[in-house]
């Protein structure tokens, strides 16, 4: 275990030597999720007024910061005594030259770990290695527990890297399904593919994948009504068609087209 553990992928958590350090007050929990996810790096004044207070700060937000620097201190402390002897709150949650960092020389990030591995796993993908590269994808999307930062009330940059990281997990899921795809395993993803296409119901991509695993699975029927679906939610929602790509998966399931059942990378990246 590192001196310093932080999570964010899911509900917001922070351990010091395994002992919780995140507080129930709201301002004081926005303001050390902020700080964690800088982890190591100072965090200016600005940004920090910006995210408490969503550009509606009080009169003299520097007293108030630091009046919640202080009661996060003092929730540290006892954490802290539990390390080496001499390492104190401060050195934990410290001031810097315009703003505040949080970070110890042992800490370890969940969104990093999970962003080695995707880099990993899509470089393995990149080189043919598509097993190794779905084991690596998958043990990255393993690290989630939810919605990046799902109990805290974010803006600002914390909203921002809450989204960064959400969209970086869908990138990654797609990712994993289609080199999945290619390693024959549509039945396999079905389930999956239904629940995602449901919760992400104007994403191409993922509809494409589901085409074809339908497709795949002696089910074109079914595949031709994931497209309808499609079409439905982005004339209905946006007031356009789907891409001349989907269009022409669609028009390769009517012709039951051979090519939908070779494993390539252009057809599922489709």
């Amino acid at each position: 275990m590192s001196n310093l553990d932080i999570g964010l992928l899911g509900p917001f958590t922070a351990t010091v030597g395994g002992v919780s350090i995140v507080p129930s007050a709201s301002q004081q929990r926005r303001l050390l999720a902020l700080l964690a996810t800088a982890a190591g790096r100072e965090v200016s004044m600005a940004t920090i007024t910006d995210e408490l207070w969503e550009g509606c700060p009080p009169a003299g937000p520097s007293a108030a910061v630091q009046t919640y620097v202080k009661q996060l201190r003092q929730r540290i402390a006892p954490a802290a005594s539990r390390l080496a002897p001499g390492v104190s709150a401060k050195e934990i949650l410290a001031r810097g030259h315009g703003g505040y960092l949080l970070g110890m020389p042992r800490t370890r990030l969940d969104a990093d770990d999970f962003e080695d591995l995707v880099r990993q796993g899509n470089r393995a993908i990149a080189e043919g290695e598509d097993e190794r590269g779905v084991r690596l994808l998958s043990a990255g999307l393993g690290l989630w527990r939810g919605q990046a930062l799902s109990d805290v009330r974010v803006s600002g940059a914390l909203l921002a890297e809450a989204l960064r990281l959400d969209e970086a997990r869908l990138t990654a899921v797609e990712n994993r399904i289609e080199a999945e795809l290619r390693l024959g395993r549509h039945s396999q993803l079905l389930s999956e593919l239904t629940a995602l296409t449901t919760l992400h119901p104007l994403q191409e991509s993922l509809h494409a994948h589901l085409i074809v695993a339908l497709y795949r699975s002696g089910r074109p029927s079914q595949a031709l009504e994931a497209f309808r679906r499609l079409r439905e939610a982005t004339v209905g929602e946006l007031g356009i068609e789907p891409s001349r790509r989907l269009q022409e998966l669609h028009r390769w399931v009517l012709a039951d087209e051979p090519r939908l059942d070779a494993p390539v990378r252009a057809l599922v990246a489709f």
